[in-house]
């Protein structure tokens, strides 16, 4: 313990910042952000080595090897592709300087330091990535009952007894009745834009 605090006094650590929103042009995530496709930067977080950018479609990482190296590695997460999940905020004991925003997205296992003092920003995250995950979980659960519905029609249909001529034509139109309903439903409960989550939460 008593060498993460000398550490932090120090300036050794990597306890990362909360970047304000006036600032985001001036970082490295934001040369990476689709702004072309209408990408905006909601959260920054950044640290010595990495910088942690949530957008309205995904989590940007540069992921730094050392504070004296200038390498990076590019990391994108789309959020409607990798799921997030176990959001859990840690908050500082007496003697800490720093607090901890942990989350799974796509199997990858992220735990930010962020200095205590803005413990107010990172609530307004964590309950923004909560609601994400919430929002995907649902529509997952929606879309697999959608699947089991035109299933079961499809099984429906295919008992019903028909002569040899309108075969064929019963099966293309049915085919593309549900492939359209598919491909709708899919539109439907999977949500790639989160920008409504993060402005109803998101007060910085």
């Amino acid at each position: 313990m008593f060498g993460k605090v000398a550490a932090d006094m120090l300036g050794l650590s990597d306890v990362g910042s909360v970047i304000e929103p006036k600032n985001y042009d001036k970082v490295d995530s934001d040369d990476y952000v689709m702004h072309e496709d209408d990408e905006k930067i909601y959260f920054l977080i950044k640290s010595k080595t990495d910088e942690y950018c949530f957008t309205n479609k995904a989590l940007i990482h540069l992921d730094g090897t050392s504070a004296i190296s200038k390498k990076r590695t590019l990391h994108r997460y789309n959020y409607h592709t990798y799921k997030i999940s176990h959001v859990v905020l840690e908050t500082a004991g007496t003697i800490d300087l720093d607090v901890e925003i942990k989350f799974n997205i796509g199997g990858k296992e992220f735990s930010i330091d962020v200095h205590k003092k803005h413990i107010e920003e990172l609530k307004d995250l964590y309950k923004a990535l909560l609601m994400i995950a919430e929002i995907c979980h649902e529509n997952e659960i929606k879309l697999g009952f959608a699947k089991e519905s035109i299933e079961l029609a499809s099984t429906t249909l295919s008992r019903v007894s028909s002569n040899e001529n309108s075969i064929v034509t019963n099966f293309k139109e049915i085919n593309e009745a549900a492939f359209e309903w598919l491909m709708k439903s899919r539109d439907q409960y999977k949500v790639k834009d989160f920008g409504y989550v993060f402005e109803k939460y998101i007060n910085n």
